[in-house]
C-alpha cells in the first residue's frame, strides 16, 4: 500500500514537472517576483492578479528547473488561487513546514484540503537539498505579495 501511494505521488510530482499548470507570462499582474535557487539553478518569476477584495484571483509562473521546483508552483498556483493573500502566505508556511519535515504540524481545519493536495512533495524532506526546490515557489510568492522587486532566495 505505501508503496502505491508512493508511486501515485511520483506520479503527481512529474505530470505537474512535464506539463506544468499556469505556466505563462500573466500580463495584467498586479504584483511580480523573481526566485533564484543558486544551489541547483532553479530560476522563476511569478505574476499575481488581485481581485478588488485583495484574493488571488490568478497566479502565474515561468522559469525552468528541476521537475520538484515545476511541480511545487504548478501546484501552488492551483491551491492558491481564490485565496486572500494572508491566507497564502499561511498556506506557505504550512507548506515549509512539511516540506521539512515531511509532517503536516497544522494540517486540519481550514488547511486540510489544501495540504492533502501538497502532501505529495512532504517525501522532500528526506532529501535536504530538495527542500528548497520544493520551496522556491512559496519565497517567490510572498516576493511577489510584497511586491519588493527583488529577487527570492529558497535560503
Amino acid at each position: 500500500m505505501f508503496d502505491d501511494l508512493r508511486d501515485l505521488y511520483q506520479e503527481v510530482i512529474l505530470d505537474h514537472g512535464r506539463k506544468p499548470r499556469n505556466f505563462r507570462r500573466l500580463e495584467d499582474a498586479d504584483r511580480h517576483g523573481r526566485g533564484d535557487n543558486p544551489m541547483c539553478g532553479d530560476r522563476m518569476e511569478l505574476w499575481v492578479k488581485l481581485d478588488p477584495e485583495g484574493r488571488l484571483d490568478d497566479v502565474a509562473f515561468q522559469g525552468k528547473g528541476c521537475a520538484i521546483s515545476m511541480a511545487s508552483a504548478s501546484l501552488m498556483t492551483e491551491t492558491v488561487r481564490g485565496k486572500s493573500q494572508a491566507e497564502a502566505r499561511q498556506l506557505g508556511e504550512t507548506f515549509r513546514a512539511l516540506a521539512m519535515t515531511g509532517t503536516c504540524p497544522d494540517c486540519g481545519g481550514a488547511l486540510e484540503e489544501e495540504m492533502e493536495r501538497l502532501q505529495v512533495l512532504g517525501g522532500v524532506s528526506e532529501f535536504p537539498s530538495r527542500v528548497k526546490c520544493a520551496t522556491l515557489a512559496w519565497h517567490t510568492l510572498n516576493t511577489a505579495l510584497d511586491n519588493a522587486g527583488k529577487e527570492a532566495s529558497s535560503e
